[in-house]
């Protein structure tokens, strides 16, 4: 039985009707494109298991990133590969390190056309692949770490990022490198924090892009995926010590956890769609079994729907151009 005056189909009869009374929207500047660069290339490498996604030289990565700018993209958060890695993780403090030169080579590229994030945390220059320093025992150094983010903080500003994000998941962290950036003068810095950071089984693919050493797992510091109390705490933490951003990582099986964040908090909240949430689409994608620019789509839609206003996707550039025809 129908009643001829309640039809809320009317509400999706066309497109433009659609478009009219759309509830959540995505736009090109809300979208954040994760770059990687690895020291000594001479040209892109692709990563197998990121169909589409490579890592750059510097030379690819300057161009990449003016496209990235031409296309409207928010911002681009960069990841350092290099040759030779240390116990204590040096190159991610070394002004010549491939990561700080990597930025300084993005900000000369695109200046302010679009935000410059990088990636603030060991694991990709240590021998072992954790993210801090290790104690005699295995363990990793909570306080021992936080020393050498400060320094990797103060390295990356001085290189000219716009905003570091602090992503190994100690405690104190936020609070280390605030408090680094302006003693060094450099107040006006963003730190974006990965303030909900889970021990996920959907970081695969990354690790091939970073050429991680990891034996093991991060389980000690980053967070049990059964858990969401836990993320507010963290989330109020960050924020306490300084955090002018959070984000939840992953995003896709996190929406609830991003949604109680949003709703906890005045300040932006972004979610990070990872390198397996990518992966999983591509690859069904690439055997026929769904539509890759609706699934595209429909993924960011819903990161943005519960809640986060920045979202770090693989695909920003190409949906940022989606997005741009489309509205």
């Amino acid at each position: 039985m129908t009643f001829p005056n309640v039809r809320p189909r009317r509400l999706r009869t066309s497109a433009p009707m659609r478009r009219l009374v759309e509830e959540t929207h995505i736009a090109p500047a809300q979208l954040v494109l994760p770059m990687f660069v690895k020291e000594g290339l001479t040209e892109p490498r692709p990563i197998t298991s990121l169909p589409g996604v490579v890592q750059h030289s510097r030379e690819s990565l300057r161009k990449a990133a003016a496209e990235a700018v031409s296309a409207g993209v928010g911002g681009i958060m960069l990841y350092g590969v290099p040759v030779g890695r240390d116990e204590i993780g040096s190159g991610g403090t070394d002004p010549g390190g491939i990561l700080n030169v990597a930025i300084r080579d993005v900000i000369t590229e695109v200046g302010d056309a679009t935000i410059v994030m990088a990636d603030l945390c060991l694991d990709e220059f240590t021998s072992h692949g954790h993210c801090g320093v290790l104690a005699p025992d295995g363990s990793v150094d909570n306080d021992a770490t936080l020393a050498r983010y400060a320094d990797m903080a103060v390295a990356q500003a001085g290189a000219g990022v716009h905003v570091v994000a602090p992503s190994g998941m100690m405690d104190g962290q936020v609070g280390v490198v605030r408090q680094a950036l302006d003693s060094a003068g450099f107040t006006d810095v963003t730190i974006l924090a990965y303030a909900a950071k889970y021990a996920s089984a959907f970081y695969g693919p990354f690790r091939e892009a970073v050429e991680s050493a990891l034996e093991g797992d991060r389980r000690t510091y980053q967070q049990n995926p059964a858990n969401l109390r836990e993320s507010l705490r963290e989330v109020a933490l960050d924020i306490a010590e300084g955090a002018d951003i959070v984000m939840v990582k992953p995003a896709l099986p996190y929406l609830d956890v991003l949604a109680a964040v949003a709703a906890s908090v005045d300040v932006p909240v972004a979610a990070y769609q990872v390198s397996g949430e990518y992966a999983m689409v591509e690859a069904a994608a690439a055997n026929g079994w769904l539509d890759r620019e609706r699934a595209m789509l429909e993924t960011l839609t819903s990161i943005r729907r519960a809640g986060a206003s920045i979202v770090l996707t693989y695909w920003a550039q190409e949906a940022a151009r989606l997005l741009r025809d489309r509205y």
